[in-house]
């Protein structure tokens, strides 16, 4: 049992060295008590299970076995543990989906051991925590997903749309710009493909959900 105050750390790792040195250095930290390591996702669930630790630091791939499987089993079975991920992947996709996913954090292991325990400290208690690089890269995920989110409409298919959600018809719509009734419908076919839907009423309901109609 980890005397009282101290925080129950669980280590994950496929590297043998790297999880070896992580290892010396919890059990070097008096605030911290190493309950258990593992170098899988099996046995990692498995101790998690067992162990009920304050907090697993966990790779985000362990032999095949997604970082995310193991939050996504942590969350189903109710255990109280947060996990920090600390790995050499830094794509923004894989940060933004173990945020998503639940995760307290997520670490490079370029960083100085005290400074990854003391972040993981910092997540123990509650807060997110990012290493610098992982900033830029989730902040680029996000703009990335949110162009997709809000696709880019020309400023005669966005005066379309908007005609359309005040309730005109084609011909009125035409007549109000000044086309002709087969052009309008052309233009409402792009919009339709760049929203993902099919008919005009589907096409109102995402452009406002998406934010490009107020």
């Amino acid at each position: 049992m980890a005397a009282p105050g101290r925080l129950r750390v669980f280590l994950a790792d496929s590297h043998p060295l790297f999880l070896d040195g992580m290892a010396r250095a919890v059990r070097d930290r008096p605030s911290m008590e190493l309950v258990g390591c593992a170098p899988n996702g099996r046995e990692t669930l498995d101790g998690l299970r067992r162990l009920r630790a304050d907090i697993a630091v966990l790779d985000v791939r362990l032999n095949g076995f997604a970082g995310t499987h193991l939050l996504a089993a942590v969350a189903r079975e109710a255990l109280q543990t947060r996990a920090v991920f600390l790995t050499a992947h830094f794509e923004g996709e894989l940060v933004y989906e173990a945020l998503g996913a639940g995760a307290a954090g997520y670490l490079s292991k370029e960083m100085g051991r005290d400074a990854i325990l003391d972040a993981v400290e910092v997540a123990a208690r509650g807060d997110v925590v990012l290493a610098p690089e992982m900033q830029t890269a989730i902040a680029r995920e996000i703009q990335r997903r949110e162009a997709l989110r809000r696709p880019e409409l020309s400023s005669s298919e966005l005066e379309i749309l908007t005609l359309a959600a005040e309730g005109n018809s084609t011909h009125e719509i035409a007549g109000h710009l000044h086309l002709t009734a087969a052009a309008v419908k052309g233009h409402l076919r792009a919009i339709y493909g760049r929203l993902g839907v099919t008919d005009r009423t589907s096409a109102v309901v995402a452009a406002l959900r998406r934010g490009i109609l107020e």
